[in-house]
Formats: C-alpha cells, structure tokens, sequence
C-alpha cells in the first residue's frame, strides 16, 4: 500500500516538474534548459515576498507565478530571438542563463535551513497503514486540476489553438497568420509559469536550495526523454515509470539509488528507443 500510494505521490510530483518542459518543447521546439532554475527562482521570489515584504503566502505564490511567466516572456525576446531555429544555439543558451540565475541565488546566500514556504493545509490522514499529509494530496489534487485545465486551454482557447496548429505543422500556422515568435515566447512564458505553479505547491514539502534547479533539469529530462519530448501522454507515462521507480528503489535497495533511477532510465531508453516510448521522432534505421 505504501508503495501504491507514494509512488503515485512522487510520480505526480515529476509530472509536476516536467509538464512546463514539455509544453514549451512540444509547441515552439524550444528545449528550455533554465526551467529548473526558474523553478527554483520562484520559489526564493515567494520567499522573499512572504517574508521581506510582508504579503501573504497565497499572494506571494501567485505574483511569483506571474513574475516567473514574464520572466520566461522575456527570456525568448532578450535570449532566444537570435539563435531562434537552431537548436544547439537555443540549448546553449538557456543552459547558461539557468546556471546563471542558480549561481546569482547562491552567490546571494539563498541556501540554507532557513529558506522554506509555509505548507497550505496542515496534519493528514491515515490510508489503511499509511499516513498521508494534507500537502502531499494537495500536491495531487493540483496535478490533475492542471492536467484537466491545460486540456481544456489548448482545445477550447484561440491561444491554445494557435499553440496546438504551430505545434502540428509550423509552415501552415505561418501561412494562416499565427506569428511564431509570439507563439514561441508565449509558450516560454507558460513553461515558465507551469514551474512556477509547481514549485509552489512542492517547495513547502521541504528545504529551498538553489541545486534543488538542477536536480529538477534532470528529471524534467529524464520524464521527457523516456515517454518522448512531444508527447503529453508519453510524459505522464514517464512520471510514473520513474516515479514507481524511485519509490521501488528507495524501499527495497537503499534511499541513495533514488537519484541513480531517472539517469539509468535515460540511458536505456537511448539504447531500446531513442525517440522514448511515445515520441515521433524516426529512429535511426528510418532516417539513414
């Protein structure tokens, strides 16, 4: 029953950690390598408005969300804008602006056991033999409310109607007036957004750390590459292959191989399936 109910918990949280990752690259192509970084900075913003300008948790987390999606706005007009259409020049340079906001956070002393968020719902419930705190269902209850909300945004808005048609066929989309740069800074800003939501509702299960940036990259990653960069099912399949993986791994072999899962799976995968389980793209046989 633990098992069951924790490895649901931890695959929700990676799915969590990957969806803005997946979305951006899925719609625009865009492989944001800052994504962990500004996850983790909206979680130091959150702080910092809690507690140095006083305002209250709920307001602080929403404005940290919109000032992390601006952020991502920004990123592509300022970063990407000229190296947009190739690939390793758009992977570079994310990268560097990430370790570039981890290292501005550590370089301004944001680590430590001081730096947390309050929890939204204290106490918990017992499953059977199994106690569960509030947050934890709280952070499950935000995965699938964002799951159903980003379904109903990409079908039933003239925004996510324009994400869905640059994602399809991007030289139809252009032909039919969609304009890709807009498209493509708008889905940075909602990637960065998604990981802003998600460090919201994460972060108060524990300490802040400006590495917790890179550890969330690896497993956005890892999910991503195993159920396939474009594929939204491929990436919620994926949380869940890792996420029972970790909790398997932590129960029966040792805490210490949690970390070792994601990283064994991404080197399988690239060996069995390059283009992971659900990707499009052509495997090697296919392009030669």
């Amino acid at each position: 029953m633990s098992l069951l109910i924790y490895g649901l918990i931890n695959s929700v949280i990676l799915a969590l950690y990957t969806v803005g990752f997946s979305l951006c690259y899925g719609i625009s192509g865009i492989a944001n390598f800052s994504h962990g970084a500004l996850y983790i900075l909206s979680g130091f913003t959150a702080w910092n408005l809690l507690n140095l300008a006083g305002l209250p948790f709920y307001l602080s987390a929403v404005l940290s969300v919109i000032i992390t999606a601006i952020l991502g706005f920004l990123f592509y007009w300022v970063l990407l804008l000229r190296v947009r259409g190739t690939p390793l020049a758009e992977l570079i340079v994310t990268f560097a602006a990430g370790m570039g906001l981890l290292e501005l956070l550590t370089w301004k002393g944001f680590y430590g056991m001081r730096y947390s968020l309050p929890l939204y719902m204290k106490g918990g419930i017992e499953i059977g033999p199994v106690a569960i705190d509030y947050q934890r269902l709280f952070v499950v209850g935000t995965g699938v409310a964002l799951v159903v909300f980003l379904w109903f945004f990409v079908h039933h808005t003239r925004v996510g109607l324009a994400f869905r048609a640059m994602a399809q066929n991007e030289r139809t989309a252009l032909s039919v007036g969609i304009e890709s740069d807009w498209i493509g800074s708008l889905s940075m800003a909602l990637g960065a957004a998604l990981a802003a939501i998600a460090a919201m509702v994460i972060l108060p299960l524990g300490m802040m750390e400006s590495s917790i940036g890179l550890e969330v990259l690896i497993y956005a990653l890892a999910v991503a590459i195993v159920g396939g960069l474009e594929s939204t099912l491929g990436m919620i399949v994926g949380s869940f292959i890792i996420g029972f993986g970790q909790i398997a791994a932590a129960r029966y072999i040792g805490a210490k191989w949690m970390i070792i899962v994601p990283l064994a799976a991404i080197v399988l995968v690239l060996v069995i399936k390059p283009s992971g389980i659900f990707g499009k793209f052509k495997e090697l046989e296919e392009r030669v």
